[in-house]
Parts: structure tokens; sequence; C-alpha cells
């Protein structure tokens, strides 16, 4: 296949597990029934790459054995879409790979159900690849073709009850992304209610904190803040509250939950906005690490909120504490921690604390003069601070007892022992 439109060529593919025939005596049906094996191998033990890799092979092998009009063909080609979308985040060359098994199961026969079935499969992995390269339109089409196709299913028991529910359950999420992109709320959380109601009879109440999240993001979206932080508070408790809990997840309702509270009119939630923050570190830190960009982004956050209820000393130890998780995640020229050096100067000048603050304006200023170039906005109201600060007799004095009268960029002036 051409791996400039389908991606599928990937490196790395790792060594053959042993059979009792070698390769090149093997029929391709032997052939065919290796790498499907191979593939669910890869897949169980996490290795993505080459489980694709095995989908690929398949997908020829299928071909070649069964021909270009079978629905076998359709299924492979399914089955790797799925893999590209699951795996990779690669809408496009999952919606190819549905557009070839939709083009061969109009040519195909075979059982009533099972063309079904391949089809209801299609349309659930075209509705999550076309929400995922913004065609919001193509979505809602499949989504509701998914739900045409699941009655007939339904009725005839091709598929069990549970299966059947599940289903429907992603049906329901794939609509409510759609319509709150759509800006449609009525429509949103009417598929939110229907989520909850299958969970409920599927006695999964446990999972239903996904659903209170998605509604209190649709109360977020209407201005509704106090209504989205009782939703986001329910959700929160539930995966919390789990057997085990579950920590990423809470991790991320936490700091969600105190982003809104941080926003809210009422004194009492905005006081708890704080201890929410924490919570959301805490729970990063335990389960993905201080160097995670979720965790990164949460103290980010928090530290705004710290300057916004006047708490400077806490939110630059924060920042500060901060600078080598950016710098190992980000690289030491980078976006990320110019912004950290400058909101560090920026509190340091509020506290009187000069020469330090020139210390790390300067330090932003190097790294932005390198990302942006010297004439960029940025870079030049960068520079307008240090100017500013070493003209302050603090500083100005410390750089006459160095020789210095003027930064410049590269030079010593912008090392830590300068000032």
């Amino acid at each position: 296949m051409d791996s400039s439109s389908g991606g599928e060529e990937l490196s790395g593919s790792p060594p053959l597990p042993q059979t009792s025939k070698t390769h090149a005596l093997m029929s391709p049906e032997e052939k065919l029934q290796h790498y499907d094996i191979s593939a669910q191998a890869h897949e169980d033990s996490k290795q993505y790459d080459a489980c694709i890799q095995d989908l690929v092979r398949c997908l020829a092998l299928v071909k070649l054995v069964y021909g270009k009009n079978h629905l076998k063909l359709a299924q492979a080609h399914s089955r790797l879409a799925k893999a590209y979308l699951q795996f990779k985040d690669w809408g496009v060359q999952a919606l190819e790979h549905v557009s070839s098994a939709r083009q061969v199961l109009l040519l195909c026969s075979g059982d009533r159900h099972e063309l079904r079935l391949c089809l209801l499969n299609l349309c659930l992995i075209q509705g999550q690849a076309a929400l995922l390269t913004d065609n919001v339109c193509e979505a809602e089409s499949a989504f509701l073709q998914a739900e045409q196709q699941l009655g007939p299913l339904c009725e005839s028991r091709a598929l069990l009850q549970e299966q059947s529910t599940q289903t429907e359950l992603e049906v329901c999420t794939g609509l409510f992304r759609v319509y709150r992109r759509q800006g449609k709320p009525k429509e949103a959380l009417s598929q939110c209610e229907r989520s909850l109601q299958l969970l409920r009879d599927m006695n999964q109440e446990d999972m239903t904190w996904s659903v209170y999240r998605d509604m209190s993001h649709i109360q977020e979206d209407q201005g509704n803040v106090d209504t989205a932080i009782d939703l986001m508070s329910k959700a929160h408790s539930i995966a919390l509250t789990r057997t085990p809990p579950r920590q990423r997840e809470g991790a991320g309702l936490s700091h969600r939950l105190a982003l809104l509270m941080s926003t809210s009119a009422n004194s009492q939630h905005n006081e708890s906005a704080g201890d929410y923050f924490e919570q959301s570190l805490s729970l990063y830190r335990s389960s993905a690490g201080e160097r995670d960009l979720s965790y990164l982004s949460a103290q980010d956050d928090y530290c705004r909120y710290l300057l916004l209820r006047g708490q400077h000393e806490k939110c630059v130890e924060l920042q500060r504490a901060s600078l080598s998780s950016k710098r190992a995640q980000f690289g030491e020229l980078s976006a990320g921690v110019a912004d950290t050096l400058q909101l560090i100067a920026s509190v340091e000048m509020s506290k009187g604390e000069l020469s330090q603050a020139y210390r790390s304006m300067s330090q932003c200023l190097e790294i932005q003069s390198v990302l942006f170039g010297p004439q960029h906005k940025k870079t030049r109201a960068t520079q307008k601070a240090v100017d500013m600060l070493a003209r302050t007799p603090e500083v100005s004095e410390r750089l006459r007892r160095r020789g210095q009268t003027k930064v410049h960029l590269n030079s010593s002036a912008l090392s830590p022992d300068d000032i």
C-alpha cells in the first residue's frame, strides 16, 4: 500500500513468532492465520505499531485469499481502520479504510446480519474519525446511520443484550460530542440522559462519572457555573470512590473542578478551589509524575489562582520547582520555560526583588530572542522590562561593578551568577 496516503509503512517490525513451518513455505491461508494471531498478540502486549503492521499484512492476504469482493475484505479494512483510530489517532487513514470497506460491502454478498454488523462497526469508526478530523456533519450522519443499523440487529438478536447496550452507549457518546460542537446544548444533554439510563440498566453506575463530566461541560458552555460545579463534583466523587479509584481521571476531574470553582462568584467555592488544585497535583504526581504535561498544566493554573489571591510567595515557589520539569519536557529553549521565567520575574518585581527579577527576565529574554527573534512583540516587551530593570539603582550598580552597561544576548550578563 502507498504509505504516503494510508500510513501503512511503520518501522520497527518485530521478528515473527515461531511456527512449525518456515515463513517461505507457508501457504497464503496459513500466513493469514499467522498474522491474525500475531496482530492480536501485539495488541494484547500494547505493541501497537507491530499490531498495525500485522493488520496491513492481513489486509493484503485477505485480498489474495478471498478476492476483492468478499465480506472478509471489508472486515479487514474495518479492523485496520479501528487500529489506526484507536492506537494512533490517525483519522484520515481510518476514513480511507472505512471508504474502501463500504465499497466492498456494496459488491459483496453474505449473511445479512454479518453485513449489517460490519456496516455498524464502520459507521462507529467513521463517526469517531470524522470528529477527529473536524468533519462534524459527517460524524453526525455516521452515528445516526449506526443507530439505524442497531435496531434490526437487536430485533434479530444478532447482538447480545450487553453488546447492544454498549453499542448504543457508544452512539450516544458520539452524538453528544457532535451536538456539543454544533452548539446544541439541549440535544447534547438529551444524549447524556440516554447514556445515564443505559449505564444504570447495565448496573454500571460507577461509570456514570464520565457522563456527569460531559453534562458539566455543557452547563459551563452555557455560563451556568454553579450547576457545572455540582455536576463535576458528582463526577469527581464517583470516579474517586470506585474500587480501585481512577487516579488519572480523578486528577483531571479535580483540576477541572478547581478551575470551575476559581471562576465562581460563590466565595465558598472560590475558597475551596485551592484544595482541589492541590488534590489534582497530588493525583497527577502519583499516577503520571511531575514531568507529565497534565501535571504541569494543572500547576500553572494553580499558580494563576494563587496570584489572583495574592499568594505570590507560594506561586513563585511552585514555578521555580517546575523549571527543571519544563526544561526536561519542552527543552531549555522553549516557550513554556520562557513564560515561567517571565512570571517569576514579574512576581519578583512586585516584591521589590529587582536583582532577582533582572536575572529571571534576562534569561527569559534570551530564550524569546532565539525562539521568536529580537523584533517579535514578546521579545521587545521583555527587552523593555530588562532595560527598565537595568536602570534601577540596585541593578545598575551591580552591572557597573561588573563592567556591564547594557544587556547583550548570549552574554555572561544572563548567567545566574552575574547578579
